[in-house]
C-alpha cells in the first residue's frame, strides 16, 4: 500500500507531466529573449514607489517619509520572489525535486565516471526517475532504523550521486542536513556533531577511520552509512556507544523492502544547518529553511536560465552553500551533472569527458587558468603570440562597441582553448571570493559564452547580487537577486556614506525571504547579524555604479572575520586583493600576503609552479638536485620577486602594497595540511602560523638591510 501511494504521488495527472514536458523542451527550442526592459504594473500609483536605474530599481525605505536608498531587481521592482514564477506551488526542495522527477523522469541526472580495470572510462549515468527511487529507499531506510522525523542527518564526504540522493531523502522526510566538509578535523567535527546533534553520519571508509577515533565522545550518534563499504568488513563499535554500522547498499536494500510514504516539510522547516569551515573561531551553524532557498534560486531564476540540454559539473564541495544553491538550481530545469573523480588535479580530465556547458568556479582556479593560458602564449612567442594577441584585442574591440566578434579568432585561436573545459561551455560563474576585471574580461574573449560574477553568503541562503546576462560592463557583482533587497548603511568611522558623490558608499545591507533563521543555538549572534528591522549586516562595504550596479570595496575592520589589516605607518592592506594581483606572476602557484602593525612593509610566502621555476632554472644555468633546493636559491627568489614587481606596477599597485621580501615553497598550500578553506581561500591565521619562521626571517632581512643602508 506505502508503495502504490508512493506511486501515486510521483504520478500526478500525466497530463500536468506531459504539459511540463512539453513547455519545458519549447523553452529550450525557444529560449526567452532577454531584453533587459521592464515590466511595471499598471497601478498608476506604482511609479511612486519605484524608481528604475538600468539593471534595479530604487525605493524609499518607509513609504511616504522613508530616504529613497532600497535597491531591489528591475526584473521585480515591486514584489521580492519567493516562489518560482511559473511554479507557486513548489515551496520546498522536496517539491522541487518532484517536480524535476515528473518532468523529466527518463533524462540523465546524476553522472559518474567508470573504472575498469583501473582505467577511468566515461560517464555512466543514473536518471530523474532511478534517483527518486533510491531518495525513497534511503528516507525509507533511515526510517527503518528508528531515525526520528526532524533528526539532523550528517554528510562527511566529497560530492559524488549519494551526497545529491541523502539530501533529496532528507527533504522528502523531514530531516535535516548537516553538511561536514571532508576536510575538517577531528576537533571540528566532534563539535558539529554534537552541537547539532546528529543521529545519523553518512561516510566514506576514508572519513570513518576519523569518526571512529572519537565516537565515544558523540553519545547523540545512533548509526553510522558507509558510502562504498564492504557489507562483510564492517567494524564494530564498542556496545556502550549503541552506534549501529551499515552499508549505504545495505540501508538501501532495507529501504526498498519497507518503503514508506513521504514526510513532506513546510516551506517554514528548517532544511539544513550548515556550518561556518571554521577559518576563524569556533564554527556556527547556519539554519536556512526550505523557503530561504527555494525563494534563492526562484529568484535567480529570472536572470539566469537552464536547460534539459545542460551539463553541469560538480566539483565545489557540496557543504559549500555555492555548490549546494547551484544544484538545486539546476535540478529544476532538468539538467544533468557530472560529478567529479575526486582529485582536483584529474578535474582537466573530467572535463574533456564530460564537456560541461555550465561549468561553476571561484577566482583562485580562474586566476591559475588565465595565468597557464597567458604564460602558454608567451612561451610559443613569434607568429603564435602575435596571432593570439591579434585575435585578442579585434575580440575585445568588437565585444566593447557592442559588435559580434568575427568567427574567424575562435578558429584560429579560441576554440583551441575552450577545448581545455571540454569546448562546450556557454556559461561559466564566479563566486566566493572577488575576481579582478582583468581575468573577467580574459574570460569572456577566450570562452565566447557569459561570464558571470555573484556576490552572496550562506545567510543569505547563497546569491545576494549577480551580473545580469548581457552586461558587459565589468569590475562589479551585479544587481540586487530579485528575490531580495539591499541598502547601504552609512560607516562614518570609516568615511562611507550613502550621501557620498560621485556614487554612495556604506555597509551592504539584505533583506527579505532569503534571510537565513539565525544562528543554531546562538541567538546573540544572531541578533548581532539582523537587526530589529530585519535587515542582515554583512559586514562588506560596496558602493552603487550607475545602472544599479553593485560593487564590493571594502571590509567592515571592526567584523572578525574581516581580512584587511594594518601596517605601522596606519595603512589599511586587503591582503586578497593583492593575492589575485599577484596571481597573473608565472612563477606563482598559490601566494599569501602577511603584514602587521609592528612592520611598515608586506611580505609573501609563494607556492612555486614547479615547471616554470624549473624552465626558468635551466635557461639560467642554475643546478639543484630538488624543488626545495631551488626554492632556497636567493637567485630564484630574486627573479620571483621582479616579476611580481612588474605584474604590481602593471596593476597600479600603491607603494605599500608591494611585498618586499618573499620565501618560495615547494610545498602546495592544501585543504589536507590545512592552509586552504574548501573554496580555496587562504586560512589566514593557520597560514600565518605554518609560515611564521619563514615570515620572522623576512622581517629580520629587511630589517638588516634598512640598517645597512645609509652606510652605502
Amino acid at each position: 500500500m506505502a508503495r502504490q501511494q508512493q506511486q501515486r504521488e510521483e504520478e500526478r495527472a500525466p497530463m500536468g507531466a506531459a504539459q511540463r514536458r512539453l513547455r519545458a523542451v519549447s523553452g529550450h527550442l525557444q529560449p526567452p529573449t532577454e531584453s533587459g526592459g521592464v515590466d511595471l504594473a499598471a497601478n498608476p500609483t506604482a511609479g511612486e514607489y519605484a524608481h528604475v536605474q538600468g539593471y534595479s530599481a530604487v525605493l524609499p525605505e518607509k513609504l511616504q517619509t522613508g530616504k529613497w536608498n532600497v535597491y531591489r531587481s528591475a526584473k521585480s521592482p515591486l514584489k521580492l520572489i519567493n516562489r518560482f514564477p511559473d511554479n507557486p506551488d513548489i515551496g520546498t526542495l522536496h517539491d522541487n525535486f518532484v517536480y524535476a522527477v515528473e518532468t523529466f523522469r527518463d533524462c540523465r541526472y546524476l553522472g559518474t565516471r567508470v573504472c575498469v580495470d583501473g582505467t577511468v572510462g566515461d560517464y555512466k549515468w543514473m536518471t530523474y526517475g532511478e534517483a527518486s527511487t533510491s531518495r525513497t529507499a534511503i528516507g525509507s531506510g533511515l526510517i527503518y532504523h528508528g531515525i526520528p522525523e526532524g533528526a539532523r542527518i550528517g554528510l562527511y564526504f566529497i560530492n559524488r550521486p549519494e551526497w545529491t540522493i541523502v539530501d533529496h531523502a532528507c527533504a522528502a522526510y523531514s530531516y535535516v542536513s548537516v553538511p561536514l566538509y571532508d576536510t575538517l578535523g577531528p576537533d571540528a567535527v566532534q563539535f558539529i556533531v554534537n552541537h547539532a546533534t546528529v543521529q545519523a553520519i553518512f561516510c566514506v571508509p576514508q572519513t570513518l577511520s576519523t569518526l571512529l577515533s572519537f565516537i565515544t565522545q558523540m553519545p547523540c550518534v545512533r548509526l553510522i552509512v558507509v558510502i562504498g563499504g564492504d557489507n562483510a568488513n564492517m567494524p564494530s563499535t564498542p556496545t556502550a556507544t549503541g552506534v549501529e554500522i551499515i552499508t549505504y547498499s545495505r540501508l538501501l536494500s532495507q529501504g526498498k523492502m519497507s518503503s514508506q510514504s513521504f514526510r513532506p516539510p513546510k516551506p517554514e522547516d528548517i532544511a539544513t544547518i550548515c556550518y561556518t569551515s571554521g577559518t576563524t573561531g569556533t564554527p556556527k551553524g547556519v539554519v536556512l529553511s526550505h523557503g530561504n532557498l527555494i525563494a534563492n534560486v526562484a529568484g535567480s531564476s529570472l536572470v539566469i536560465k537552464f536547460y534539459p540540454s545542460d551539463v553541469y559539473i560538480s566539483y565545489l564541495p557540496l557543504a559549500h552553500i555555492y555548490e549546494r544553491v547551484n544544484q538545486v538550481s539546476v535540478v529544476h530545469y532538468g539538467v544533468a551533472i557530472g560529478f567529479y573523480q575526486g582529485d582536483n588535479l584529474k578535474l582537466m580530465d573530467d572535463l574533456a569527458a564530460l564537456r560541461p556547458t555550465v561549468f561553476p568556479s571561484v577566482p583562485r582556479l580562474y586566476n591559475r587558468i588565465y595565468a597557464a593560458i597567458t604564460n602558454a602564449v608567451k612561451e610559443s612567442g613569434g607568429l603564435k603570440e602575435r596571432l593570439f594577441h591579434a585575435a585578442y584585442n579585434a575580440k575585445r574591440q568588437a565585444i566593447i562597441n557592442g559588435r559580434n566578434p568575427s568567427p574567424m579568432w575562435d578558429r584560429l585561436v579560441f576554440n583551441k582553448i575552450k577545448a581545455r573545459l571540454g569546448g562546450r561551455v556557454r556559461l561559466m560563474t564566479s563566486g566566493a571570493s572577488p575576481l579582478s576585471a582583468d581575468v573577467m574580461e580574459f574570460l569572456r574573449i577566450c570562452f565566447g559564452g557569459e561570464v558571470l560574477e555573484g556576490y552572496g553568503m550562506t545567510e543569505t541562503s547563497c546569491i545576494i547580487s549577480a551580473m545580469n546576462i548581457g552586461d558587459r560592463l565589468i569590475g562589479h557583482v551585479g544587481s540586487p537577486n530579485p528575490s531580495c533587497e539591499i541598502k547601504l548603511v552609512d560607516v562614518p568611522e570609516m568615511n562611507y556614506t550613502s550621501e557620498d558623490e560621485p556614487y554612495p558608499r556604506g555597509e551592504i545591507c539584505v533583506r527579505g525571504p532569503t534571510i537565513f533563521c539565525g544562528y543554531y543555538k546562538d541567538e546573540i549572534q544572531t541578533r548581532e547579524a539582523v537587526d530589529e528591522d530585519g535587515w542582515l549586516h554583512t559586514g562588506d562595504i560596496g558602493l552603487w555604479m550607475p545602472g544599479g550596479r553593485l560593487k564590493i570595496i571594502d571590509r567592515k575592520k571592526s567584523q572578525g572575520k574581516r581580512t584587511i589589516f594594518k601596517l605601522a605607518q596606519g595603512e589599511y592592506i586587503a591582503p586578497e586583493k593583492i593575492e589575485n594581483v599577484y596571481a597573473k606572476c608565472k612563477f606563482i602557484a598559490q601566494s599569501f600576503i602577511y603584514g602587521d602593525s609592528l612592520n611598515s612593509s608586506l611580505v609573501a610566502v609563494v607556492a612555486v609552479e614547479p615547471d616554470v621555476l624549473k624552465a626558468w632554472a635551466a635557461s639560467e644555468g642554475i643546478q639543484h638536485e630538488d624543488l626545495r633546493q631551488l626554492c632556497a636559491d636567493p637567485k630564484a627568489r630574486s627573479a620571483v620577486l621582479a616579476e611580481m614587481d612588474s605584474i604590481g606596477k602593471e596593476a597600479q599597485l600603491r607603494g605599500f602594497e608591494f611585498a618586499k621580501a618573499v620565501t618560495l615553497v615547494a610545498e602546495p598550500f592544501t585543504l589536507e595540511n590545512g592552509l586552504l578553506t574548501p573554496t580555496f581561500k587562504v586560512k589566514r591565521p593557520q597560514a600565518k602560523a605554518y609560515f611564521a619562521k619563514e615570515i620572522a626571517d623576512m622581517y629580520a632581512q629587511l630589517r638588516q638591510a634598512e640598517q645597512i643602508k645609509p652606510k652605502l
